[in-house]
This record gives C-alpha cells, structure tokens and sequence, in this order.
C-alpha cells in the first residue's frame, strides 16, 4: 500500500477521466488533488504539497507542456503525462520538457499506478543501482558531482537540476567512469526494479541531461554510436 503521506494532482479536463483517476490512486493510499485546467493546475502547484503530477497534454486553455515547462523553472516535482494522441512527438516532448514518464490513452488505470509508483519511487531514491548503498553515497567522475542522498546533481560547485529519472541515469554512468553501456544496461543500471523505463525514452534523458551541463560549460556524457553512452 501506497504512503497516505504523497499528493497527486491529476490535471485534466474530462471529468470522467479525473474521476477514473482520482478513484485509482486514493484506492493505493494516495492523497489525490485535481484540475481541470492550466491556470488552476498551476496556483495548486504553486500552493505547495504536491509530491507528483499527472499531466494531460491537451488543455483547453494552457496546454500540458506549457504548465510542465511553467513548473520546471522553479521545481523539479515529478511529472507523469497523459496523451490522447498517436503522434509520438507529443511524447519526446513532454520528456525533453522534463516530464518522467508517460501514459498514452486510453490506458489501464492498474498501468498508470504502477507508473506512479515507479516515477515516486524514482523521486524518492528507491530506484538508484544500489538503494542500500545510495544513503550518503557522493560519486563524483571529474567536474561532475553526484549526491544521492541529497538527490543533487553538480557541474563544479554550480548545481544542476535534474529530475529524478534524469539524476538515475546520469549515477549510473558517473559510477562506473568510461564504462559504455547500451540503453538496456543503462535502464537496468539506474533502475533495477523499473520495468517500466523504455530504450527509446533515455535517448530524450540523456539529450537532456547534456543541454543542462552544457549550460554550465560541462558535457558529462559521451555518445558511442550504435553502442550506447558512457561518462565523458
């Protein structure tokens, strides 16, 4: 059974789907919140206590990607999209916003909990290469320091924001410096009990990852073409 201590927010515009939602989460123990739209979605984000996110992509007034990219200049709380559509680029750009994880409708709501779950799990450090060995664990591989404990992502002394999944991936390269591995090591590595992270979403967080150190004039990961990644 879920912690009664998280809170969700469901943002979507159809009622019934809020309802479906809602009624599957608080049944995992989950304090549930909803919004029917942007601008609401947005003032219960910005009241605080909202643990996790589940975002639909399209909103009458202020699309899904716009609260997402609203909400990631100021916070790193996890985002899990809802998308109505086939078009995949909907997705990667959900994910290169900063989003987590998606849920394509119409979906199984025991699918989307068990999303939740995985994506709260990443938040809270339980899906690091070794959760036991992550408490107080720092790894660092030149200019690029990691705590885990803190959840805190470094490029020198300057802090980098990375989500949860993102932080997962970039721990499992900085521990094993130089070592390349392809995108299902890379997913088993940073995510042992998470079946549910897919190959073709840790190009988008590693394309990510990279334009943030970038930022800080870092590139702490390589590209080995038709291999994989590895720490650069």
């Amino acid at each position: 059974m879920a912690s009664s201590a998280k809170t969700i927010l469901v943002v979507d515009d159809e009622k019934h789907i809020r309802d479906v939602v809602q009624y599957a989460l608080e049944r995992e123990g989950w304090t549930v919140r909803t919004a029917e739209d942007g601008a609401t979605a947005l003032a219960r984000l910005g009241a605080g206590g909202i643990d996790l996110v589940v975002l639909d992509i399209g909103l009458p007034d202020t699309v899904g990607l716009e609260v997402c990219r609203r909400l990631r200049a100021t916070s790193r709380t996890p985002v899990l999209f809802l998308s109505a559509r086939g078009d995949e680029i909907d997705r990667v750009l959900g994910l290169e916003l900063g989003g987590d994880d998606y849920v394509v409708k119409p979906f199984s709501p025991r699918e989307l909990v068990a999303r939740v779950r995985a994506v709260l799990r990443r938040a809270d450090g339980g899906g690091a290469a070794d959760p036991s060995a992550a408490r107080g664990k720092v790894l660092q591989h030149k200019s690029v320091r990691i705590d885990l404990e803190r959840h805190e992502a470094f490029a020198g002394e300057m802090p980098v924001a990375l989500t949860p999944t993102e932080l997962g991936v970039l721990a499992a390269l900085v521990e094993r410096p130089g070592v390349v591995l392809s995108r299902a090591q890379l997913m088993q590595r940073a995510y042992p009990y998470d079946n549910l992270i897919t190959e073709r979403t840790i190009d988008t967080h590693v394309k990510r990852i990279r334009a943030k150190f970038r930022a800080h004039g870092e590139d702490p990961i390589a590209t080995v073409h038709g291999v994989g990644y590895k720490s650069a």
